[in-house]
């Protein structure tokens, strides 16, 4: 591997928006490490991107596991050493049509778990890899849905909840963060997946194209800063 070859990792790479990042970011010339907790379908994806000629690897991890993440960034460590692109994109919605405090706990915290702790724990332990070399790029995948403004609105409190809480996790770390590392958030918009449904209006390719762009940017691009497509838009 030359020294040059940049390495970006995306977790949830195997279907939906996180699949089109990983096969974007493999198109622009990135190394991509796709991660999932299904080993098989995980491991079924990157072989059909290497097929297209892709320099796709896959990497099991849960990010609602501490140990599954320490042993992807031990794996990480020893075969590349480095790690120039982060996206969390792993996420659940598992919100039923109930009210916050009327909903099942367990929902909340297992929405919490992997949309904010999974992306939490997964920042934390692979920060030492961009730091040790200065420079790292990591993007959130985050939903107007945590934006403050739609507190007040009711529906969908523990998916709010979760995506509120990882965009102050960004401009937290963003305040953090020494060297040359940058770390934001982008809502993709209403995007044709399992997630969002077939009627969504925008095609996963459409979503993922300011991801490829905070992946790139210089050393001048923005920080701790929330998007939708290019456009800031308000925390």
């Amino acid at each position: 591997m030359s020294n040059d070859t940049k390495i970006a990792l995306v977790t949830g790479g195997n279907r939906g928006i996180g699949y089109e990042l990983v096969k974007q970011l493999a198109l622009n010339g990135f190394k991509v490490i796709l991660t999932s907790r299904d080993p098989e379908m995980g491991h079924e994806i990157a072989q059909k991107l290497k097929e297209s000629n892709l320099d796709v690897s896959f990497l099991v991890m849960d990010v609602a596991n501490q140990e599954s993440i320490r042993n992807a960034v031990i794996t990480v460590n020893e075969r590349y050493g480095r790690l120039d692109v982060l996206i969390n994109n792993a996420g659940v919605y598992l919100d039923e049509d109930k009210e916050l405090v009327a909903m099942d706990p367990s929902i909340l915290e297992k929405t919490m778990a992997t949309n904010f702790f999974g992306s939490y724990h997964v920042i934390r332990s692979f920060i030492p890899i961009m730091e040790k070399q200065g420079h790292g790029r990591i993007i959130n995948v985050s939903s107007e849905y945590g934006a403050l403004s739609q507190m007040l609105l009711p529906g969908v409190g523990a998916y709010k909840l979760s995506k509120l809480a990882l965009n102050g996790l960004t401009q937290l770390v963003a305040g953090e963060v020494k060297g040359d590392i940058k770390i934001n958030a982008v809502d993709p918009g209403w995007v044709s997946s399992d997630m969002g449904g077939p009627s969504a209006p925008r095609t996963p390719k459409q979503a993922v194209e300011s991801f490829i762009w905070l992946a790139t940017i210089g050393p001048e691009g923005p920080n701790g800063r929330f998007f939708r497509g290019r456009n800031l838009i308000d925390w």
